[in-house]
């Protein structure tokens, strides 16, 4: 009975011939891959990526690998050789310099001279008699020979007549094994029985899509006065302090004209007096649209100022990008045909039933009038504002948007723009919020704010770091938000803000805080995760040298972060015993070791909590008699350890955490002398 044409290979009759000419060689599990190649997976310019794979063969023989890549706008292939770990699996580290799209692929063979060589060494050390084996390796070498170019066969044929003119057996065979003969093989590029993998993408970013430590506030409020607008000027005088606490990227929610139409007053009143500012989210009014700014806040020149004020502090202005129109900005009149309306002629205005937001509509991206104008006119927009220098752009609510604009725009734009950045606040179901970064996002909000406990950080921190989110997820820890005041954070006072400071400092390589939160701003709207007085309505006047603020820890959270490597992503997590449900013990590794960084936190900030905790002496190789140097990277101070298991006390009311670099003792002397 025969097969359907669609039929899996491995159940269609096939005759001889065709069977012989299917591939030895087995390429599988490659990583990173998301859904068997249909997205990039991520990666950071100038940091090395593992290229993995499973690669074997029927029989003994002995193979050979390489990772083949080129940009996807180029026809040159590179390579990258790949070294087999054990048991079948072959790693290679690629490492390209700068942002681009890569399309990479695994190329295997059977090495025969390496093949020839391993059984040579064998039979040698058995003390069997090699005169065959070594005419066969002469043998091997004059085919090759004859297939080289008249310069490297020359030296095919240099090794052969010394090969002729040595007596002793041993001679022979030295010469056969030697590096110099091993090398020349290479360099003829002999492979038999070639197998290459399915092609599969990389999306090298820059390194701050993987690693930056984000700021957010709202222009208007740099002010002394409840009663003055805060404009960019202001800001600007706000830099040094913002970046002096160590963030590299300043962000701002919406800074176009806000709409009158139903503006809505403070705490989200549905009536707002005549000197309300509004929600900066109801964006448009006569004076523009998305490509304009609020009036209030300055022109053009002073954002100008203000883009290289920052660049010259070392910091980067992130723009909100909301895809929200208020009842009066200039596209309802300039194309009505991309919005939608109601029977009556009514706007139709944004809503998730039973919430209502009066003061924003929606486009219809799929209205007849929108493809592709809308798409284009929305493209447009960021285009505009990477033009006056911005290259982050945190958008609002991805998930509510169709994907295929988002997979279209993000490739658009980056391939114009390599350095551009987009954060996705997509606060939604994990299978969306993956999706988006399938599709190019480069960062994402996560559930971090909602993972308090030692058991849900800890399995939420190895979600993070497992495939398939690792190859195309990066978590962005949001402390707070000036939507989400989390509950931990309403009664915990200094020591909770702290807590949660340090677990998304340390926990991943992005993370960011709301204005307010190095004062321990906190209060809330009774029974919700909201701020009372909420900014998102109303000018904030804070004094940010308050009694209590944690501005100095905040600033060494950001330098540790700076000088650690392993603190750079949220990859390399590994949680450790703390016998103790208080006590959350988890170290941040690069891969060599090299940066070993061990990180205990109590989730408690009411109470003292102790602990006995396994030093990981088996990851650097040790007994668990051992010792290891220890640094103190708050404070300075370092000792030994000695044993596996140590003790510790973390009260609360003086430091709710510890961050310990861990090395070994010939590290320590090795840094020194460099140093």
């Amino acid at each position: 009975m025969g097969s359907s044409p669609g039929a899996p290979r491995s159940n269609r009759a096939v005759n001889v011939e065709q069977a012989a000419a299917m591939p030895r060689i087995a390429i599988e599990s490659v990583q990173p891959r998301v859904e068997e190649g249909r997205f990039l997976a991520k990666a950071i310019a100038g940091r090395a990526t593992a290229i993995e794979a499973v690669i074997f063969s029927d029989g003994h023989d002995q193979l050979g690998a390489v990772v083949q890549w080129r940009e996807v706008n180029t026809a040159h292939w590179q390579h990258c050789d790949m070294q087999l770990q054990g048991n079948d699996r072959w790693k290679a580290e690629l490492i390209i310099a700068q942002p681009a799209r890569v399309v990479f692929q695994i190329e295997a063979w059977i090495d025969v001279f390496a093949t020839f060589c391993d059984d040579l060494e064998k039979k040698r050390t058995a003390g069997q008699d090699l005169e065959l084996e070594i005419e066969e390796g002469a043998r091997l070498l004059r085919c090759w020979q004859a297939s080289q170019p008249p310069g490297q066969a020359q030296l095919f044929f240099t090794v052969l007549a010394e090969l002729a003119e040595l007596d002793l057996q041993c001679q022979k065979v030295a010469l056969l094994l030697s590096p110099e003969v091993r090398e020349l093989v290479n360099a003829a590029n002999v492979k038999d029985h070639v197998t290459r993998g399915k092609t599969y993408g990389l999306d090298i970013e820059r390194s701050a899509a993987g690693f930056a430590s984000w700021y957010e506030l709202f222009p208007r409020s740099v002010t002394d006065s409840v009663h003055h607008h805060g404009t960019f000027r202001d800001v600007i005088k706000r830099l040094p302090a913002i970046r002096a606490m160590g963030f590299d990227v300043l962000y701002f929610p919406p800074i176009h004209p806000i709409g009158l139409t139903h503006r809505k007053g403070p705490n989200n009143a549905l009536q707002a007096g005549p000197k309300d500012v509004g929600s900066p989210y109801a964006i448009g009014s006569e004076e523009g649209g998305h490509d304009a700014l609020h009036p209030q806040l300055g022109n053009l020149e002073d954002f100008r100022d203000l883009v290289a004020e920052a660049k010259a502090c070392g910091m980067e202005i992130a723009l909100d990008f909301a895809i929200q129109c208020s009842p009066d900005h200039p596209w309802l009149k300039e194309h009505p045909d991309w919005f939608r309306w109601r029977p009556d002629g009514s706007i139709r205005y944004a809503e998730n039933p039973p919430k209502k937001y009066q003061d924003i509509v929606n486009v219809d991206f799929y209205a007849s009038a929108a493809v592709p104008a809308l798409w284009e006119a929305w493209r447009d927009i960021i285009l505009v504002w990477v033009a006056r220098g911005v290259s982050q752009f945190r958008v609002d609510n991805p998930h509510t948007k169709p994907l295929p604009f988002w997979e279209w725009l993000i490739a658009d734009v980056r391939s114009r723009h390599p350095q551009v950045i987009f954060l996705a606040e997509a606060f939604t179901r994990p299978a969306m919020m993956a999706r988006l970064g399938k599709l190019g996002f480069s960062q994402s909000y996560t559930y971090f704010t909602w993972r308090n406990t030692k058991a849900e950080l800890e399995a939420y921190f190895r979600e993070l770091n497992s495939w398939p989110l690792n190859a195309c997820f990066r978590p962005h820890f949001f402390v707070n938000t000036p939507d989400i005041n989390p509950f931990y954070l309403h009664h915990s006072g200094r020591a909770g803000f702290l807590v949660r400071a340090v677990l998304a400092a340390m926990g991943s390589g992005l993370w960011g805080m709301y204005s307010g939160y190095e004062i321990c701003e906190s209060a809330p709207l009774a029974g919700r995760e909201e701020y009372l007085d909420s900014e998102k309505y109303q000018i904030r006047v804070r004094d940010y040298e308050q009694e209590g603020n944690i501005v100095a820890e905040i600033a060494c959270l950001n330098r540790i972060r700076k000088e650690n490597p392993a603190l750079q992503t949220h990859l390399g997590f590994e949680a450790y015993n703390a016998w103790n449900d208080n006590i959350f013990l988890f170290g941040k590794r690069t891969s060599d070791l090299s940066n070993f960084i061990l990180v205990a936190v109590n989730l408690d900030p009411y109470n003292a909590q102790e602990t006995h905790l396994e030093i990981p002496l088996w990851e650097f190789g040790l007994p668990d008699d051992a010792a290891l140097e220890v640094e103190d990277l708050m404070n300075g101070e370092s000792w030994t350890w000695r044993g596996k298991t140590q003790w510790m006390r973390i009260e609360p009311w003086r430091q709710p955490f510890a961050i310990w670099r861990l090395s070994r003792p010939e590290q320590v002397t090795e840094h020194v002398q460099k140093t």
